[in-house]
């Protein structure tokens, strides 16, 4: 009855864990989760309030399917002020959420036979998104040694005539890897003379803590126009719930499919959170990313120090997002198995690495309180004693 192509998905590990999780500790199990991909933030009061006006100016209607012609101003403002690149408004596709502009984007561009590069460990989405596109997964592993970034070798042994994308990822969801941008450049060189798109999650580019964050599309002309870049403000403003993120390409026909393809699915966003993101996006809650920015550091440096007192887990420590792809290998390689236990000797509930693309790992969320990072990490490493 249902098609191939839904029966081929599988459903999102972390938001089933996560969900698992809320089950459990609404049942009465003492659960500590570590397991969401979201800010512990609540969104600031200048965005709140501009929607609460958009609320009161009736903007309740139906707008045009890629956005409001303000929020396509402040994104383009935003992308030249921030990240040194220059789109017309007619280059930007505002979707549910990044996710929907990922769907867009590779329901638009990969089809039966095309390969997509991915480096592992990757976002759990993206090869969901290959697989229901009819396109294959080329996987480039990726380790703590390297600090989880694909080296040009490695890309260039990748690449074969039917590649059509190479998904990159900085700061990257789940190591927290940095890109720095002569790393890009060099990446850049390997594809030169090819006809490979650049899909740039950039979702975490206001949390990074070493380093500076570098746009994909910046580095070179080349990658300019080869890079479709995706953001949003659900994790940089604590914005998750409110569904919005956004595409911008500089290939007119591509942009162009990708807004067929919205009017006839979703057609245009929430109007009131179209409104409210202006406000974000043209910089009135710096003041509040910088706050959650730093906290944000604070509990990184706190739980990478506390793993790594361990002699059976370590982790590199991330430059940029809100995660630890914490190793385990000292104690087994199973990572679906040592978070099922864990879940339930401990309460402790986290993403095994498997789901991401890597064996051997899990990934932590710290983006909590520290109380509940100090108390998990110990109930983890009480649990890696005897397991």
């Amino acid at each position: 009855m249902l098609t191939k192509r839904v029966q081929s998905l599988s459903t999102s590990l972390t938001i089933a864990i996560s969900t698992l999780a809320g089950e459990l500790k609404a049942s009465g199990k003492d659960v500590i989760s570590f397991s969401a991909g979201e800010p512990d933030f609540g969104t600031p009061e200048v965005i709140k309030a501009e929607a609460k006006k958009a609320l009161d100016d009736n903007h309740t209607r139906y707008t045009a399917v890629p956005g409001i012609p303000e929020l396509l101003e402040a994104i383009k403002n935003k992308l030249k002020r921030d990240n040194n690149l220059e789109y017309k408004s007619s280059q930007i596709i505002v979707s549910n959420g990044a996710k929907h502009s990922l769907f867009n984007l590779f329901q638009a561009l990969i089809e039966e036979g095309d390969e997509v590069i991915i480096p592992s460990p990757y976002w759990v989405t993206y090869p969901e998104l290959v697989i229901y596109s009819g396109g294959t997964s080329v996987y480039i592993e990726t380790t703590d040694k390297d600090h989880f970034k694909i080296t040009p070798e490695q890309l260039k042994a990748a690449i074969t005539p039917k590649t059509k994308m190479l998904i990159l990822t900085t700061p990257s969801n789940p190591s927290g890897a940095l890109y720095t941008k002569d790393e890009l450049l060099a990446l850049g060189e390997v594809l030169k003379g090819t006809d490979i798109f650049i899909a740039s999650d950039e979702m975490y580019e206001k949390l990074v803590y070493e380093g500076e964050f570098t746009a994909v599309g910046s580095v070179s002309d080349d990658m300019f126009k080869r890079t479709i870049t995706i953001n949003g403000l659900s994790k940089s403003v604590a914005m998750t719930g409110w569904r919005f993120g956004y595409l911008a390409s500089v290939n007119d026909e591509l942009i162009a499919a990708m807004k067929k393809l919205q009017s006839q699915s979703t057609s245009n966003i929430n109007s009131i959170t179209q409104y409210a993101a202006i406000v974000a996006l043209d910089g009135k809650a710096d003041d509040d990313i910088e706050i959650m920015r730093k906290e944000f550091h604070k509990r990184r440096d706190l739980a990478v120090e506390l793993f790594n007192q361990s002699d059976k887990l370590s982790v590199a420590k991330p430059d940029g997002a809100f995660y630890l792809f914490v190793n385990i290998q000292k104690v087994t390689n199973d990572s679906m198995e040592f978070c099922k236990k864990l879940l339930e000797e401990k309460g402790i509930a986290l993403v095994p690495g498997i789901g991401f693309g890597s064996e051997g790992y899990f990934r932590f969320s710290f983006a909590t309180d520290e109380d509940s990072i100090r108390e998990g990490i110990q109930r983890i490493k009480d649990f890696c004693q005897n397991y």
